[in-house]
C-alpha cells in the first residue's frame, strides 16, 4: 500500500513539474522570438500591401526582389504567389548557397508571421543586408484579395479565409 501512494505521490509531482515546465517553455519561445524580432529594422517590417506592390515591380521586370515562402512544401503546393521562391522555414541553411548575394532583396512571408521572423532575423544573422519581413503572411495577402496560384487550379482568389474549416466526408481514402 506504501508503494502505491509513493507512486501516487510521484506522479502527482512529476505532473506538476511538468506543467510548470510547458508553461515556461511556451513563455520562453515567446521570449526568444521577441530577442529574434529585435534584429529586424523597423524600417524592414512591411505591410502585404507593400509586398503587393513589390511583386507587382517584379511581374513588370522593374525589380529583381525575391518573395520568399517560407512555408512547407505541402502548404506552398496548395497556394502561393506567382513567382515566389520556397525555402521551407527549418532550411535556413541552405540561403547562402541559394542566394550567395548578401544584398539580394528578400521579401521574407510564412502563412502569418511566426515561421517567418524567425527566418527573417536569421538571414540578418548571416549576413544578409536587404531582409523585409511581411506582417500577415500569406493569410493577409489572401484576405486583402490578392491572387494565389497553384498547379492544378491555376489563379486562385480567396473570398473568405477559414483557420479551422471543419468539412464532413461521405468517403476519403487514407493515404
Amino acid at each position: 500500500m506504501k508503494r502505491v501512494f509513493l507512486c501516487l505521490a510521484l506522479m502527482l509531482c512529476f505532473c506538476a513539474v511538468a506543467s510548470v515546465s510547458f508553461a515556461d517553455v511556451k513563455e520562453g519561445e515567446k521570449a526568444f522570438l521577441t530577442e529574434l524580432k529585435k534584429a529586424i529594422p523597423a524600417d524592414r517590417i512591411v505591410s502585404v500591401d507593400a509586398m503587393h506592390g513589390k511583386w507587382q515591380e517584379v511581374q513588370a521586370g522593374k525589380s529583381k526582389a525575391v518573395l520568399l515562402d517560407v512555408r512547407t512544401e505541402a502548404e506552398f503546393d496548395m497556394g502561393h504567389i506567382l513567382n515566389s521562391s520556397n525555402v521551407d522555414s527549418g532550411h535556413a541553411y541552405s540561403m547562402p548557397k541559394i542566394f550567395p548575394d548578401a544584398a539580394t532583396e528578400l521579401y521574407v512571408y510564412c502563412r502569418t508571421q511566426h515561421r517567418a521572423s524567425y527566418f527573417a532575423s536569421m538571414l540578418i544573422k548571416y549576413g544578409y543586408t536587404n531582409v523585409y519581413l511581411v506582417e500577415g503572411g500569406v493569410v493577409g495577402w489572401a484576405e486583402k484579395g490578392y491572387p494565389l496560384v497553384n498547379k492544378y487550379m491555376g489563379e486562385i482568389k480567396v473570398t473568405k479565409y477559414e483557420n479551422k474549416l471543419k468539412e464532413e466526408y461521405v468517403h476519403r481514402d487514407n493515404k
